[in-house]
């Protein structure tokens, strides 16, 4: 659902747009992961997500993802703008099905895993990470 600035001035103070934008935002991670999926049924085993419950600072949030056998790992940021963030793709000389990097969280938000594996079939992890401001917890 995209809106002109024109057609958000209409609407008011753009109360009815703050309600709408959470919604299409799950609606657009669902979709980001049945395009990946092919609408497949997901597991809830096969993919190992790890990610601090707290982060101190959402500008470098360490994670890490893994799924042996796996030929591709899909990692979405449910509350970024933008959900994905990466899609590793494992070829069959790959050592391991695991990766690690650092991203961007826009807040308190949960971080999803999705993994294509070799046999055709899907697994999903996700973990909720706490964003904090100046590290306080609160």
């Amino acid at each position: 659902m995209h809106f002109t600035r024109r057609e958000t001035l209409a609407m008011g103070a753009g109360a009815a747009l703050l309600t709408v934008l959470p919604f299409r935002a799950n609606a657009a991670v669902d979709d980001l992961i049945a395009e990946f999926t092919g609408g497949a049924e997901l597991a809830d085993a096969g993919v190992e997500l790890t990610a601090p419950e707290i982060a101190e600072n959402g500008n470098t949030v360490p994670i890490e993802v893994s799924a042996p056998g796996a030929t591709a790992i899909m990692v979405l940021a449910a509350g970024n703008p933008t959900p994905p963030v990466a899609t590793f793709n494992f070829g069959p000389l790959a050592a391991s099905q695991s990766a690690s990097t650092r991203i961007r969280l826009a807040g308190t938000q949960d971080v999803i895993a999705v993994a294509q594996l070799a046999d055709g079939s899907f697994a999903r992890q996700s973990k909720t990470v706490k964003v904090t401001i100046g590290g306080c917890g609160g």
